[in-house]
């Protein structure tokens, strides 16, 4: 009989945080597949230190590249493409000899993760279950300390890698808003939200729910950001009692 590949979702980062199935099916694993950037541990596999069982076999997906070409460069969806046909290929050949494999997820699978590529390629050739979870998300408005959202409030999820006019006209529209993925993008996001009338209602979440967090209105940054573990927050103010 066929295995089951397993897109485990392990939350914001915080280990404590995942949930109970996540948990036993990566304690009881013996099969474990993860993404990393060449000659890093990777963040997913940092998670879970500790709860891999020692017999298990561990796959590093390792990406080709990441931000070496731009976006819009017709080789960087090429590669990503080829990367994608060989893991699953691995992913699919293990399950069809019966071995379950479980693959770590930052945050939620289906929440703009890497495990969405792999899922919509193997879903059609052996079983697949997706284990959802906390979003990174969830863990930086929380850091805030307050409601992302009351009553009727529009809350809007932008990618910092949209270009800029489109950046400034969905923060102008919206009523509470989450802006991720900055990575090179920070000084673009910065000048849509001081546009777009929201830069000073801005929080910046670093390291959500991890030991390095940090949470401070972005107006006020003065030191370092990391943009690859950075979220932007704006909290709606919309009706309550």
């Amino acid at each position: 009989m066929s295995g089951t590949i397993y897109g485990i979702g392990l939350g914001p980062g915080d280990p404590d945080l995942m949930s109970v199935k996540t948990h036993r099916l990566l304690t009881n694993a013996k099969h474990v597949a993860f993404f990393r950037k060449a000659g890093r541990k990777g963040q997913a596999r940092s998670i879970v230190d500790g709860m891999i069982p020692e017999d298990a076999v561990e796959f590093a997906m390792e990406y080709p590249v990441t931000t070496e070409i731009p976006l819009t460069d017709p080789r960087y969806n090429e590669i990503l493409s080829g990367f994608y046909e060989e893991v699953t290929s691995h992913l699919i050949d293990l399950a069809k000899s019966g071995e379950d494999v479980v693959v770590l997820c930052e945050g939620d699978p289906f929440f703009y993760g890497s495990f969405m590529h792999i899922y919509t390629r193997v879903k059609d050739h052996v079983p697949t279950e997706v284990v959802p979870a906390i979003t990174g998300m969830s863990g930086a408005w929380t850091a805030t300390g307050a409601p992302i959202t009351w009553g009727d409030d529009v809350l809007t999820v932008l990618m910092g890698t949209l270009d800029e006019d489109k950046l400034v006209s969905h923060i102008a529209a919206t009523d509470a808003l989450v802006i991720m993925k900055i990575g090179t993008n920070f000084e673009k996001v910065i000048r849509a939200l001081k546009a777009g009338g929201k830069f000073d209602d801005a929080y910046l979440v670093q390291f959500a729910t991890m030991a390095k967090q940090t949470c401070m209105k972005l107006s006020e940054v003065t030191e370092k950001v990391t943009p690859y573990f950075s979220i932007i927050v704006v909290h709606g103010q919309g009706r309550r009692p």
